[in-house]
């Protein structure tokens, strides 16, 4: 529908630009018969001036493309956020967003307008109307939004750059998605003029690249800063209890950061962090959420930044777009139109505490992060979701997901995430994020250790895949001469073929597993559960591997422990009868 307006246009101007107007047109129709991956909605293009002539410099960008989420106003183009109805009932801007305007003036040409989900909410990446951009580097799963055409559109390689808006990760989920850089810059160092707003509290323009150094110049540009010398990091922070959140062993998603920050700087500026803990300790009117929202049962305090964030964003949608809404009456996806609903029955009864909330996280995470210190947690809580998961999957996906996400995003901080590689030949990534102002910093970290990241990522690749044949079927076979002894219930030789195995294969989830059931019924329970967690280690959703863990740990006497055993079993398997069993037993001896 976009492109049949822009010809049109361009069809209605001809006499008055002669010539021109005919470049332009067949550049229209050359461009529409693109394949784009679903990338983009409209094409234009936006020039930028004429580079000066020698001996001055070139402009920074020059030479450069981007195109522009379709959330930023153009100068006679109708700004369409994501939503037919939106567009219909707008008229088309009077101006160029400055954020839009200024990367023009400093040499790059803009090509056109991407998809986005409907009104910037969603982090998936789907829209009822305009259907799902295509991701470049995982076709079957979704792409990640709201941002999802400026993502596809550098993965996939129409534009060297692409701006976006981050209000609740819809920068960094499409990047980590979609395997590239994205950049959330701190909230309020890039203006927001121009910009449909979707939660001013936490809106914030990004922008994303392949190449690091051409995000680092972007994000110069966009923040518009005087120079300073680059600055070399004093401590890097690992968010344990972040990784543990993760589905993805953390030796495949962080390891390659670590062992590059060794070697860059040295094994002194590693420090670990459990974020969680410090979160409950530093913002204490969490207590006070808790109690409002539901009685005092136990949430986990990221959970409840989480819950703090998703309130004030409803709250602020409301205030911006309840008019519209009402009126308007727009025909939404039932997930937008969902929590469209949620945010127009929202009160400001809650907005003191959870404004509250937000200046301590501020204070505290900027705290943390003072001294050049940057912290390193996973983007995303897994690989990105297949398409046409069930809503209620992914909803709890994005539950994860914001755990995450709302880090930056209650204390106004800058974040980068960057690709690490793959797990099940799909994108991982790992953010690095700096206290608030520090985005100049964070762009020049990302600079100086992205290629040792990548480095390091393929020689792990490497490794394995050099991993010799001839050790891998000696593995294959120890473990069948394992199952064959357990067969015959000779559970003591089945442990010993299931232990050459793991000599000979380290990093395979199913000999653990295995053993762990030899173990078990030999009534080594302490053998048996060291194996499990061994194997969650690699494969984290391994049902197997906690439904055993959960069984060794009942027999142990660790009940509670046992009872989250089972019920991570029923996340991944529902209808999994073992675990449902099991939890209806453990219920009498927990609560009986």
């Amino acid at each position: 529908m976009g492109n049949d307006k822009f010809l049109a246009r361009s069809v209605g101007v001809l006499l008055g630009l002669g010539l021109a107007g005919i470049f332009i047109l067949r550049r229209a129709l050359r461009l529409t018969g693109r394949k784009d991956n679903g990338a983009f909605i409209e094409y234009f293009e936006l020039l930028p001036p004429p580079p000066p002539p020698p001996p001055s410099a070139p402009l920074p960008l020059s030479g450069l493309t981007f195109a522009i989420k379709d959330i930023f106003d153009v100068e006679g183009y109708v700004t369409g956020f994501g939503n037919p109805d939106w567009a219909s009932t707008h008229e088309p801007a009077t101006y160029t967003a400055p954020a839009v305007k200024v990367i023009v003036e400093a040499g790059a040409t803009c090509i056109g307008k991407l998809h986005m989900d409907e009104l910037a909410y969603s982090i998936i990446g789907d829209n009822k109307h305009y259907g799902t951009p295509v991701n470049p580097a995982a076709p079957n799963r979704v792409p990640g939004g709201s941002s999802s055409g400026s993502a596809v559109a550098v993965a996939a390689d129409l534009v060297d750059f692409s701006l976006g808006t981050d209000t609740a990760g819809s920068v960094r989920v499409p990047a980590a998605f979609c395997g590239i850089l994205g950049f959330r810059p701190s909230h309020g160092a890039v203006p927001v003029v121009g910009v449909t707003p979707m939660a001013q509290s936490f809106d914030t323009v990004g922008c994303f690249a392949k190449d690091p150094a051409i995000l680092r110049q972007v994000g110069h540009i966009l923040l518009q800063l005087p120079y300073v010398d680059v600055r070399q990091p004093r401590r890097f922070l690992i968010a344990d209890d972040c990784f543990k959140l993760s589905l993805i062993p953390n030796e495949q998603s962080v390891g390659a950061v670590v062992r590059s920050i060794q070697k860059l700087l040295g094994r002194q500026v590693l420090q670990h962090v459990n974020l969680g803990d410090f979160v409950a300790r530093t913002v204490p009117s969490l207590k006070d959420l808790q109690k409002e929202i539901n009685g005092g049962s136990d949430l986990g305090a990221l959970s409840l930044l989480r819950t703090a964030m998703q309130i004030l964003q409803r709250w602020e949608f409301k205030l911006n777009h309840e008019e519209w809404l009402t009126t308007a009456k727009p025909d939404l996806g039932s997930a937008t139109a969902a929590r469209a609903k949620a945010a127009l029955e929202t009160s400001s009864h809650l907005v003191p505490i959870l404004q509250r909330i937000k200046d301590e996280a501020r204070y505290a995470i900027n705290d943390l992060l003072k001294n050049d210190t940057i912290l390193v947690l996973p983007t995303i809580p897994d690989i990105p979701p297949k398409l046409n998961t069930k809503a209620d999957s992914l909803e709890e996906f994005r539950s994860r997901t914001m755990d995450l996400i709302c880090i930056a995003g209650m204390s106004g901080c800058c974040q980068v995430t960057m690709p690490v590689g793959e797990h099940d030949n799909v994108p991982m990534a790992v953010s690095l994020l700096a206290k608030q102002g520090s985005d100049r910093f964070l762009l020049d970290t990302l600079l100086a250790v992205y290629a040792t990241v990548q480095a390091e990522d393929k020689a792990v690749v490497d490794q394995h895949s050099n991993l010799s044949n001839s050790n891998a079927d000696a593995a294959e076979s120890a473990k069948e001469k394992g199952n064959a002894a357990f067969k015959q219930k000779d559970f003591k030789k089945a442990v010993s073929h299931y232990s050459d195995a793991i000599r000979m294969d380290a990093n395979n989830a199913t000999y653990y597993n295995n053993r762990a059931m030899a173990h078990l019924q030999l009534c080594n329970f302490p053998e048996a559960e060291s194996d499990c967690t061994q194997a969650l280690n690699l494969d984290k959703k391994s049902v197997k591997a906690y439904l055993r863990r959960g069984t060794a740990r009942e027999f142990l006497g660790f009940y509670k422990e046992a009872d989250e055993d089972f019920r991570q079993a029923l996340i991944f398997e529902p209808t999994n009868k073992t675990a449902s069993e099991a939890l209806s037993r453990l219920k009498k001896l927990l609560y009986d």
